[in-house]
């Protein structure tokens, strides 16, 4: 029975993940349900009791590293052990850097220490637990994190960032038995954009991006626990994603070209 925890829990693919780990076909999961929202938890912790799984809620804000620690301790000390950590927590945020003011730029720092620092106490205070487990490590990047994007530059910084973290510590960790898996959705039909950041700090309230092609949270979830399940190094899950990878590499001048096209669609010029 594996013991898993998932951060960002409490909405979207992060309680998408906990649902479909409940109903897998012979996982009796015990499932460690960690975020800042707690009502939140309650709802998706009762949903996957209904399921069959087992569920512990565990409020946690990843920002603060002892909290982290906490979460990861009391699992061990509750259930023996860890055999899964599935970094999800995240935040968004949409504003060409131009528009963010100098006394406004705190808001880049704190994406990154949810983004990258929450995975990064999360993943420390794990490691010795999944080591002896031969466990896994997930994490839950974008493709912002593989191609940069206009007008998502904290976002992508921050996402850039976790994959360099998370494919140094797949070297790290490979002798140990413990495998990393990084994913990168493309657009996903969830709220962390309305809940992102604006160019103000504030509360963006509106997504910010076209969302008609909007990947689902179920077939995301089942992307990245397909890819978790076979320790796969990583999971890009769109074919608009694989070829921008591509693109990347053989025409970055293309890439370059189709982001400023976005830029033009995406956000208004200034009047003089």
């Amino acid at each position: 029975m594996p013991n898993i925890i998932i951060t960002g829990a409490s909405d979207g693919i992060g309680a998408e993940l906990a649902r479909q780990l409940s109903r897998r076909h012979g996982l009796q999961a015990m499932l460690v349900l960690a975020a800042r929202n707690a009502s939140g938890l309650q709802a998706v912790a009762a949903e996957c009791n209904a399921l069959g799984a087992r569920t512990l809620i565990m409020p946690t804000d990843v920002t603060d590293a002892y909290q982290c620690r906490h979460l990861v301790d009391t699992t061990v000390r509750q259930f023996g052990s860890l055999d899964i950590l599935i970094n999800n927590a995240g935040v968004s945020g949409h504003a060409l850097l131009e528009d963010v003011s100098a006394d406004k730029l705190a808001w880049y720092e704190d994406m990154m220490r949810v983004n990258l620092w929450g995975s990064v106490y999360c993943t420390h205070a794990a490691l010795p637990a999944l080591k002896e487990s031969h466990g896994r490590i997930v994490a839950v990047s974008s493709l912002a994190g593989l191609v940069g994007v206009p007008g998502r530059t904290a976002y992508c910084a921050s996402k850039f960032a976790m994959a360099g973290f998370f494919e140094a510590l797949r070297a790290e960790v490979k002798d140990a038995g413990v495998s990393v898996t990084i994913a990168y959705p493309g657009v996903v039909r969830t709220n962390i954009r309305h809940h992102g950041f604006n160019a103000q700090g504030e509360v963006a309230g509106v997504s910010g991006l076209h969302e008609d092609k909007a990947m689902s949270t179920q077939e995301c979830a089942r992307q990245i626990i397909y890819g978790m399940v076979r320790r796969r190094r990583e999971v890009v899950m769109t074919a608009p994603g694989k070829l921008a990878r591509y693109l990347k590499l053989v025409a970055p001048w293309l890439v370059e070209h189709i982001a400023q096209a976005a830029v033009k669609k995406e956000f208004k010029p200034k009047t003089p």
